[in-house]
């Protein structure tokens, strides 16, 4: 994929500030401090369009990103996180729950991990949800990094065991610090939207 343009487009707190219009989004959902802002940093080749931070909870909000004016990432709050209040965690969880159930411009929600740790069960929530709500289950697996390859299916395999997925390949590897399998990511992506706009049109 070839990102000419990217851009913030919209911060939203609830459904009534989303972006009203037909493009279709992917969005980008995982524990606190996970990487999904360096994850789509990345893949748009930009260094600050998300904001990251080393401060888990840094996202507080529904984050739409314009890409080359044909379709959105979506950067969710991230959940998890244990040093904020209970409030606040009602807060976020009600935020994304909103987003993912009532968007009709969703097309893939991509579930974001650390490769180094077993999933967590909000991990394994997300992803029930995600499957069951009919989307592909596509893990993005980061800091792939940090161990050595060698060690990528074997973790691979504790993600696919944990949370139960069909298809090992739907696990990607990932290392935004080294630009690990930023195409793998992209086929993926690209292949949910070419679908998507074929059905569209048919």
């Amino acid at each position: 994929m070839k990102v000419i343009s990217a851009s913030l487009e919209t911060i939203a707190a609830k459904e009534s500030q989303y972006p009203k219009d037909g493009i279709l989004e992917i969005a980008f959902a995982g524990r606190s401090n996970v990487g999904k802002s360096s994850l789509i940093n990345t893949l748009v080749n930009r260094i600050n369009l998300a904001r990251t931070s080393g401060k888990p909870g840094k996202t507080q909000t529904l984050n739409f990103y314009n890409i080359n004016d044909q379709f959105r990432f979506v950067d969710l709050p991230g959940y998890g996180y244990a040093k904020v209040s209970r409030r606040e965690k009602e807060k976020w969880a009600h935020m994304i729950e909103e987003y993912l159930h009532n968007r009709q411009n969703l097309i893939e929600v991509i579930l974001v991990l650390d490769i180094r740790h077993e999933p967590g069960d909000h991990d394994a929530l997300m992803y029930q949800w995600i499957r069951d709500f009919g989307f592909n289950g596509i893990i993005v697996a980061t800091k792939a990094d940090k161990v050595s390859r060698g060690q990528w299916e074997k973790q691979r395999s504790i993600i696919q065991k944990k949370l139960m997925v069909e298809n090992r390949n739907d696990i990607i590897p990932f290392s935004a610090e080294k630009k690990l399998n930023v195409e793998n990511v992209w086929g993926a992506i690209e292949e949910v939207i070419t679908i998507n706009k074929e059905q569209q049109d048919s």
